[in-house]
Formats: structure tokens, C-alpha cells, sequence
């Protein structure tokens, strides 16, 4: 049996404000090809579907006419529910669905598997939704599950029994941080807001002994766990900290015996992500950069002041500059000063503009021509001040 593993699809989600659905429909219609290409038996999509618990209405259509393309290519499709799903929602038209499709959203599930034949028997797969302690602790009737990785680990349980008692070979679908894989760092960051408080919510790699093979979905980039053990990632670039990892799935076979081979399928980048640093006069000239001209930009700048209006002047040379990070370099040392304290302590109009533009630039204060031309106009002021003050007459 021929399965292809994926996950991660996050329909609806924005790249630092710019919409995906185009990019993604692009993406999932050469996965769709591959599929049909690769004579796949069984697509596995292993959790976060949507990236909202409230998709748009767009969202739901790019879905119903993705599987519908899947569907017929003649692949059977296993699909999962992840931490931004609303699995109620995505579980709600699932026996409605056409034959082939099998939508698993519901924890009460966990250990029944969609069988599947080929040539040498059955095939048992398990989907495992993500599963939110607080909410399987009242499906299980099961007391002491308060992390995901003692609710998987049940899950698992269960998953061990039902095959014991089946026999065949079996693929496991789930949704979690499992220990051993390395997330970038803005994904590190989401999953740590799902982490609960006082612990280390991850799921030990042992748990998930037993399958031929465990499809995982949660993590943007790809990791192989274990031979049998991996996760596919996205199929789009979500943040900066995925740039330049690959983006596809995996194919997998199964014969007689078990698990055979791993192949992984590339899918193509629609727009690379690059991040470039310098000033922003550096960012705006260099030769360098132009192969970058078409690409998602993330600019780091890296002048020691402000500068005016930097994302429309970045735009004009880099349309898809998507975001800016400051990070100056070489600003003067703090003299531990306030603001007041430098104010009183200037002892002319010269110094008090120079205390000024030190503040408000925080530490740089005025270039070699800015001071010229405050020098100018402070003289100038003087002397029009004193053509304008009534002449003293002495006695």
C-alpha cells in the first residue's frame, strides 16, 4: 500500500498580512498531481487543516475542492483534526461526506481504525485528533490525564490494544510535539503557548512504538523521528524562520511485512523568503540584493537612528517586504543620565538641540552637516533677536 503523508495545511492563514489561499492552491494542486502521478493508495493529512477554529467561507471551499481533486485520482483520504481546527466543525459533515473521504475529529474514536485493503490484507489506520486533557479526561472517564502526553500516551493505550486484538499492519495519525524534533523558532513559540503551565507537554518518542508507521502533523518543517516515526511540516513557508527548509510530503510504502521505504516528494516554493541586513541605504543599494528583488523580504536594519518612512522606500526596490526588525548598531554608551538632567545641564542653545536629537534618537546626536546648519540658523536667530531689541542709550 502506497500512503502519502501530510500536514499542516493552515487554509486561511496570512503571511505578516498578505493572504495564502492563492499560493496554497498552487501548492496542493502539484500535491494532488503527485498523487495521482505516484499511483497513492492513502493520503494522510495529520491535523491543522484550517488555521482558525472559524475559517472563512473561501477557507472551506479551497478544502471541499481539494479533496474532491484527491478523491478522484482514486486515493482514499485519512484526515485528522489539529490544534487550530474546530474539530467539532470539521467533524460536523463527515458522514456525509463521499465514500473515501474519512474526516476523524472526535476522541471517542481513538482506537476504532478506517481499515483499508491491498493485495496482503488490511490496513488499520488510527487517526488521533489533538486531544486537550481537559476535554478527553470527561470521554475517557479516566482521572490523572492533565498533559497531552498522558492524554496521548492513553490514546496510544488504546491504539495498542485494538491492534493486538486485529492483527495487520497499522498507521498511526496525530497531532503533538513529540520529543526529539526541533521546531524553528516561531513555531517554537506557538507551541509553547499550548504548553501547560508547570510542565513540559511533549510526548516521548516511545509512545509510538508498535504502527508500521506514525504520520505526525504540528511541526512546519520535516523530521524523521524515528524510520517509522515523522513529521511531513507544511506545505507553505509560515514564517522567516522556515526559509530555505524544504516543503513536501512523504511517500510511503507498505508491503507484506510492514513498513518498506520512505521517499520524500519535494513541492515547489511559490515566493522564497530571505532575510537581509544592513542599513537601510545599504539594503537600498547594494548589487547584492537584486536577486532578491522578487522574494519575501524580512529587512533587519541595523542604522543607529530611525530612518523616515523605511517600508515604502524598501518597497519601491523589494515589492514583498513584509516586515522590518530594528536592531541598531554601534549607538553611543548610556551616560545613565535622564533627559532632564542633560537638558540642565546644556549651556547653549547648540548643546540643548544637540540633547534633543541625542534623545529622541536615542544616543545619536547630530551629524557633522546637521550641526553646521544648526550652528547657522541658531547665530541667525541671535542676531535677528538683537536687531530686534530696543537700543540702550547711555547717560
Amino acid at each position: 500500500m502506497r500512503i502519502l503523508h501530510t500536514s499542516d495545511w493552515h487554509i486561511g492563514r496570512s503571511f505578516h498580512g498578505h493572504q495564502t489561499l492563492d499560493a496554497l492552491r498552487g501548492v496542493l494542486a502539484t500535491l494532488t498531481e503527485q498523487v495521482r502521478e505516484n499511483a497513492v493508495d492513502v493520503v494522510v493529512i495529520a491535523g491543522d487543516v484550517f488555521d482558525s477554529a472559524t475559517p472563512a467561507a473561501s477557507c472551506y471551499t479551497l478544502l471541499t475542492d481539494v479533496l474532491r481533486d484527491l478523491g478522484a485520482t482514486g486515493a482514499q483520504i485519512v484526515l485528522t483534526s489539529g490544534n487550530h481546527d474546530n474539530a467539532a466543525r470539521l467533524g460536523f459533515l463527515a458522514p456525509l461526506l463521499r465514500d473515501g473521504i474519512h474526516v476523524i475529529t472526535d476522541p471517542a474514536t481513538v482506537g476504532t481504525p478506517v481499515t483499508l485493503h491491498d493485495e496482503h490484507g488490511p490496513v488499520h489506520f488510527y487517526g488521533i485528533p489533538y486531544l486537550e486533557p481537559i476535554v478527553v479526561r470527561s470521554v475517557w472517564q479516566t482521572g490523572g490525564l492533565r498533559t497531552q502526553e498522558q492524554a496521548l500516551t492513553h490514546a496510544m493505550g488504546l491504539v495498542a490494544a485494538d491492534r493486538a486484538a486485529r492483527g495487520g499492519r497499522s498507521v498511526v495519525a496525530a497531532h503533538c510535539f513529540a520529543a526529539g524534533v526541533e521546531a524553528s523558532p516561531g513555531v517554537e513559540r506557538e507551541i509553547r503557548q499550548d504548553l501547560r503551565q508547570g510542565s513540559l507537554d511533549v510526548v516521548p518518542l516511545s509512545a509510538f512504538e508498535g504502527p508500521d508507521y506514525v504520520a505526525l502533523g504540528h511541526i512546519h518543517g520535516r523530521s524523521r523521528l524515528a524510520e517509522h516515526v515523522r513529521y511531513s511540516g507544511a506545505p507553505l513557508h509560515y514564517s522567516f524562520s522556515e526559509a530555505g527548509k524544504p516543503r513536501g510530503s512523504w511517500l510511503v510504502d507498505l508491503d507484506a511485512d510492514g513498513l518498506a521505504s520512505v521517499e520524500w516528494l519535494d513541492l515547489p516554493v511559490p515566493r522564497p523568503l530571505v532575510t537581509l541586513r544592513g542599513t537601510l541605504d545599504e539594503l537600498l543599494a547594494a548589487p547584492a540584493h537584486e536577486a532578491h528583488v522578487d522574494a519575501w523580504v524580512c529587512a533587519v536594519l541595523t542604522d543607529a537612528t530611525p530612518q523616515p518612512e523605511p517600508m515604502r522606500r524598501l518597497q519601491q526596490r523589494f515589492p514583498h517586504c513584509a516586515t522590518i526588525q530594528p536592531d541598531p548598531q554601534n549607538r553611543p554608551e548610556d551616560d545613565g543620565l535622564s533627559y532632564r538632567a542633560r537638558v540642565a545641564a546644556s549651556r547653549s542653545d547648540n548643546e540643548l538641540i544637540e540633547t534633543f536629537l541625542a534623545h529622541v534618537r536615542e544616543g545619536e546626536g547630530a551629524t557633522e552637516s546637521e550641526t553646521a546648519v544648526i550652528a547657522d540658523v541658531v547665530s541667525r536667530r541671535a542676531a535677528e533677536e538683537r536687531a530686534d531689541s530696543p537700543a540702550v542709550v547711555g547717560a
